[in-house]
């Protein structure tokens, strides 16, 4: 390890080994009862909760879940969008020392199943009646789960109405229970085969990563005012952290599941910082440019765009701004960009982004809207952010620096490993994964990267499979990949979209089988690779068998759109190893145009549209 490359911070906020995460809520209360801690929907505005309030529907729902037997310790399934009952869920099942196991509200009937039985939840809250019926699919697979309460048939309320009788002494025993080193939460991360493993995050990893955070980025966090709109899942780490983070920091919250509404929830509810994967921040993008090209004032607005990432790359880089360039700033300024930041509530001065790359062009370009985009990294295992950008000093194109109380150093491959405050316990019940994720206490993240000489982290690669989409979502390619090479025509698949808005394949046909397929479906046998790859009945197999692919994974990692090759990927060709498996950087090099392709047409021109 000579010649890693080392960077650690000391946490700033002295680690109290017995806070749990009620405690920051218990804190938050004393310290600013009457403060609106969330605000939620009603009417065309918004109905703010203050923490005193917010607390008593806690410990009411929390007297709930105790009356209905959930005992410390024991784990919930929770399956629902992100609400303002997200956080409310939370923290009830803190508060009467259970472990909330959350499930992605796309996830399918074949993964909540898997999630359910590995964790040993006894009991599971869903949003909507569609979530009740997929969790009725697999009932039978889950014989430990005995209550499934479904939040749109008021289970809520019924729970509620039940916990009259359990007194406040027994609340406050139970939140009382779990110290730092407890598990707090199991959340699954997608596996490099496919089967989601469940990181066991503790009290502490939440509670002192919260407390550091807060303080080192405090211009986002602790300033008077400072609210936020959540619209990612929850059920994500990043989103989680942040809205515990915001309970500890006096962050008022609301929330909007539905990205549709999201500019016209911005423009009501104007928060002072926005948390987002790279994707929201290309559709806000995409859909400005989109409006002004409408309105006959598409030129305009990219003149505007060039002319606000030339403005940020010279202002980062320390160079004179020419007078021109300083002119039609301020004329763009007046005609684009002040309407963009009324666009999103006029009051947005930064943005956390992580799970995915953004891109220096969009960071430049919000930079000049007066929103400082602060990059970050992180995984599941680090409880999301282990180097996020500060607001006092941020470099776009990095991820910033350690956060206190972390260290992150670089292997010799440029692996980096990081530990401190942030890091996970271990995999639930993988002692041979916990294992081989470790060296020491350094967590082996799979991602490659480099420092510059102040500490900024720039993440150059991956070692590990997992693609992560331009929406933050983590896909294991070989659990797609596997199913539709099982299908007779098909020779091989490579699963693409990685920093991509949605994955897609790139397939070849198998000249062995395809005669006999081709004869036996009343086509010529001896077609050639390439009129086959064009051939509607052989489209339509290779949809067939994404497709059956597709009913393994959620709607967000289902295969949208699929090219098919006209030539084989061999040894010979240097596509595939003497082994027989795929050489996926080779393919992606090879075959880059194709991938353009994909995401250059429109969906449906290039296959049957998923339903």
């Amino acid at each position: 390890m000579s010649a890693a490359v080392q960077f650690e911070v000391p946490a700033i906020v002295p680690a109290d080994p017995n806070a749990n995460i009620a405690d920051l809520l218990v804190e938050r209360v004393k310290a600013t009862p009457s403060l609106a801690l969330f605000a939620v929907p009603d009417g065309d505005g918004w109905r703010d909760i203050t923490a005193a309030e917010f607390e008593r529907e806690v410990i009411a729902l929390a007297k709930g879940f105790v009356a209905a037997g959930i005992e410390p310790g024991d784990k919930v399934g929770f399956l629902a969008r992100t609400t303002y009952e997200w956080t409310l869920v939370d923290f009830a099942l803190f508060y009467a020392g259970a472990v909330m196991v959350p499930v992605y509200e796309t996830s399918s009937a074949a993964q909540v199943s898997w999630i359910l039985s590995d964790s040993g939840a006894i009991a599971l809250v869903v949003e909507s009646d569609e979530h009740a019926a997929r969790v009725a699919e697999i009932r039978s697979e889950i014989p430990l789960v005995r209550e499934v309460w479904s939040m749109a048939s008021g289970a809520l309320d019924t729970v509620r109405a039940g916990g009259t009788a359990v007194s406040d002494d027994e609340i406050t025993r139970r939140r009382g229970l779990a110290v730092g080193a407890d598990i707090a939460t199991l959340i699954y991360t997608s596996g490099s085969t496919g089967r989601p493993k469940g990181c066991v995050l503790t009290h502490s990893n939440f509670v002192e990563l919260s407390r550091n955070a807060t303080l080192s980025n405090r211009e986002v966090f602790a300033t008077p005012g400072a609210s936020t709109l959540l619209f990612i899942t929850t059920a994500h780490v990043f989103a989680r952290f942040i809205s515990i983070l915001d309970i500890h920091a006096g962050v008022k919250t609301g929330h909007q599941p539905d990205t549709k509404q999201l500019l016209p929830a911005l423009g009501s509810f104007k928060p002072t910082f926005l948390l987002a994967v790279p994707r929201v921040f290309e559709k806000v993008y995409n859909s400005a440019e989109q409006k002004a090209e409408a309105g006959g004032k598409g030129k305009i607005f990219r003149a505007a765009a060039h002319t606000a990432i030339e403005h940020s790359r010279l202002q980062q880089d320390g160079k004179k701004i020419p007078l021109g360039t300083k002119i039609k700033f301020a004329l763009f300024d007046r005609l684009v960009y002040s309407k963009l930041r009324e666009a999103m509530g006029g009051r947005v001065t930064f943005a956390v982004s992580g799970s995915a790359p953004l891109g220096p062009r969009l960071g430049h370009f919000f930079h000049s809207l007066g929103v400082t985009i602060l990059e970050g990294y992180g995984l599941t295992e680090t409880t999301a952010p282990a180097t996020v950008n500060q607001a006092t000093k941020s470099k776009i194109g990095t991820v910033g620096p350690v956060i206190p109380g972390v260290g992150v150093r670089l292997a010799e491959d440029g692996e980096i490993e990081v530990r401190g405050i942030n890091v996970f316990k271990e995999y639930w019940r993988n002692p041979e994964a916990t294992a081989a994720a470790f060296d020491g206490d350094w967590f082996k993240t799979g991602d490659i990267g480099a420092f510059d000489q102040e500490g900024f982290l720039t993440i150059t690669g991956r070692k590990k499979e997992i693609i992560v989409t331009a929406g933050g979502k983590n896909v294991a390619p070989a659990a797609l990949e596997d199913p539709i090479r099982a299908n007779p025509i098909v020779g091989q698949v490579v699963v693409v979209g990685d920093q991509k808005p949605f994955i897609s394949a790139l397939i070849t046909l198998d000249p062995e089988m395809l005669p006999a397929w081709l004869a036996n479906n009343d086509l010529p046998a001896d077609m050639s690779l390439t009129d086959a790859s064009k051939n509607a009945k052989v489209r339509a197999e290779v949809q067939r068998a994404i497709d059956i692919a597709n009913k393994n994974v959620s709607r967000a990692e289902s295969i949208r759109k699929f090219a098919i090759l006209d030539t084989e990927w061999t040894e010979a060709s240097g596509h595939l190893t003497p082994k027989m498996s795929i050489k996926r950087n080779v393919i992606l090099d090879d075959f880059a145009a194709e991938v353009e392709d994909i995401y250059t047409v429109p969906v449906t021109t290039t296959n049957v549209p998923l339903g």
